[in-house]
């Protein structure tokens, strides 16, 4: 080959790949803008008998399976399934719901895409990181691999207010999201509408999967009657995800969604299926009790008959974001970003010491200067290396940091009452902080 021509050939194309960015970033921009013409209204698509000459030869691999054969395949073509959630679940649930030929496929997001989406959610590019709506991006996505699917978006928040509204006239809905308030209020809308819900979950190395409100079986409120306690409830964003582990999730939801819609699962007992990517095997499946007769929604004497305030039931928002704790009662144990920065600016700095209380993995990925890392679920292995550390500052300051200022307050607040050194501070809002207030370069995870 000539060696000349292939590093041009390579220049070329990287020209043509930037310039489909910028112009995927414009027709993000003008579809975000013109959304609603997007969203044409929710009907039948009519029966046909028979598939056409496009469809057979699209479809024909999986015509060619006698689970789904041409009637297999009519009931996709005339079905509507509604996907909650465009992430790392709803990404690769909905490109294969709308590749294997599904009629109408709806999506609800009202979240917008970041880079820290990308590793795990398949269906937005690098240019829908300009702060197009994640709806958007996967429309495009989904536009771009199959034009045979009726795509309808929902750029809305989902609360009690729209989800009736909005989930009405679906034949499953497909639980792709990341919080306790939006799965509570996607499980009672799908009892009091009827429809069946496949729900999933994924964080760090673990996902589960299960069909709720199906064939007389159990909904989401028979087994977790009560929301968990707010302080055990952490999302990706906090705990990691590895990439793949949504994706494998996502993948089974479209599966078991297709059963659905096919009429394949009509015998099955109700189970959940659990993956682990550090367990041999890595699946496992466990059988569900029935549906409760004491089920607040869907049991005998059901007391909801309408959908709630979700938020003040499971005592959190519709989001995975980590809250801000106010664990120090005194301002004066506080410290912003911008004034730590004042500090350590001074000549001659006062002797100090950074006491950074993340565990070590976050702490490879960045760290201020000369912090010393001793995470807070250390510090009584490690005490005599901390107490040592604070006898070193002859009566100097120590300051505790952390991702978000939430850990690093219990920090200040172990340093101070079980080890008795007052001169102890917080620094509020934490690396996240440091990074919007003082040096944007800082790495942002």
């Amino acid at each position: 080959m000539d060696c000349k021509r292939a590093i041009e050939l390579r220049a070329r194309l990287a020209q043509l790949r930037k310039e489909e960015l910028e112009i995927e970033a414009e027709l993000c921009s003008l579809e975000m803008s013109h959304s609603a013409t997007l969203q044409p209204p929710l009907q039948s698509q009519g029966s046909s008998n028979v598939l056409s000459n496009e469809e057979i030869r699209r479809y024909s691999r999986q015509l060619l399976i006698p689970e789904v054969g041409t009637k297999g395949q009519r009931r996709l073509r005339d079905s509507a399934v509604l996907v909650i959630g465009t992430g790392g679940l709803g990404s690769p649930c909905a490109l294969y719901l709308a590749s294997m030929g599904v009629g109408t496929l709806g999506l609800v997001d009202h979240d917008t895409v970041d880079h820290s989406n990308l590793h795990r959610q398949i269906i937005h590019t690098e240019a829908s990181c300009a702060g197009a709506p994640k709806v958007v991006s996967a429309h495009m996505g989904l536009s771009r691999l199959s034009s045979l699917c009726n795509v309808r978006i929902h750029n809305v928040l989902l609360d009690s207010s729209n989800a009736k509204d909005i989930m009405n006239g679906y034949d499953v809905v497909v639980d792709a999201t990341d919080n306790a308030a939006t799965r509570y209020l996607i499980n009672d809308a799908c009892v009091l509408l009827g429809i069946p819900l496949v729900s999933g979950s994924a964080v760090r190395l673990d996902g589960q999967l299960t069909v709720y409100n199906y064939n007389g079986g159990p909904c989401y409120r028979c087994l977790f009657p009560t929301p968990p306690p707010v302080d055990t409830m952490a999302g990706c964003s906090e705990t990691g995800v590895l990439g793949v582990v949504p994706g494998i999730i996502g993948c089974l939801q479209a599966m078991e969604t297709v059963k659905l819609l096919t009429g394949r699962k009509m015998d099955e007992h109700p189970s959940m299926l659990l993956f682990s990517y550090a367990s041999q095997p890595h699946f496992r499946s466990i059988k569900l009790r029935s549906r409760s007769a004491g089920c607040a929604v869907c049991g005998d004497s059901p007391t909801v008959t309408e959908l709630v305030d979700y938020v003040a039931f499971c005592g959190s928002g519709p989001h995975d974001n980590a809250p801000s704790w106010s664990i120090l009662d005194d301002p004066a144990q506080r410290i912003s970003c911008k004034e730590f920065s004042a500090f350590r600016s001074t000549t001659p700095r006062k002797p100090h010491l950074l006491l950074d209380v993340r565990n070590e993995v976050e702490f490879e990925i960045c760290s201020l200067p000369n912090s010393l890392n001793i995470p807070l679920d250390q510090f009584d292995r490690r005490q005599d290396e901390l107490e040592k550390a604070i006898g070193d500052l002859d009566g100097g300051p120590v300051y505790a940091l952390c991702r978000r200022g939430n850990f690093s307050q219990l920090a200040v607040r172990h340093i101070r009452d079980k080890l008795g050194y007052s001169e102890c501070y917080d620094i509020a809002r934490g690396l996240v902080g440091w990074q919007e207030e003082v040096d944007s370069n800082f790495p942002a995870y």
